[in-house]
């Protein structure tokens, strides 16, 4: 469990925030919480979403978890980061979460906190962290594509 599990969310996941970050620790994950570090209902999840996404940016072999009320948004604004490739989660389905990591090698889970409840998305979030990427060539061909498209000046 080398990989450091970074987390972030405004006011619609803070709730599940706090349960995922505990239970991540208590099970021996390295965990670094972006915040938001209080609930407070006015605030943007872009100011926290970035802090995460810029971790991942710089480190694309860890992990982020942020949270959103749908986790679109939330998404959108992680994938401006080169090296981030967020995926949104709203509905519990373990082949989604699994299509995310072997054939887009996602190192973002964007989840939607106001579809899930706690247990699912533990459950989620424990498999998704377990899966390897494929490293099939297609793959691998497509993610490069991404990077030099979204990226280039």
């Amino acid at each position: 469990m080398d990989t450091t599990i970074h987390l972030a969310t405004d006011h619609a996941g803070f709730e599940m925030k706090e349960f995922l970050k505990s239970a991540l620790e208590e099970l021996g994950y390295t965990v670094q919480d972006h915040g938001a570090d209080i609930y407070d209902e006015g605030d943007d999840y872009p100011d926290f979403i970035s802090l995460a996404a810029m971790a991942i940016s710089e480190e694309p072999t860890d992990r982020a978890i942020i949270f959103g009320g749908s986790g679109q948004g939330e998404a959108i604004a992680a994938n401006r980061y080169p090296n981030v490739r967020a995926t949104t989660y709203y509905h519990f389905d373990p082949e989604i979460i699994k299509l995310s990591r072997e054939h887009n090698n996602a190192n973002v889970l964007s989840i939607g906190a106001r579809f899930l409840s706690n247990e699912e998305v533990l459950e989620s979030v424990l498999f998704w962290l377990e899966i390897l990427f494929s490293e099939g060539e297609r793959h691998i061909r497509r993610i490069e594509k991404i990077e030099l498209s979204s990226f280039e000046e």
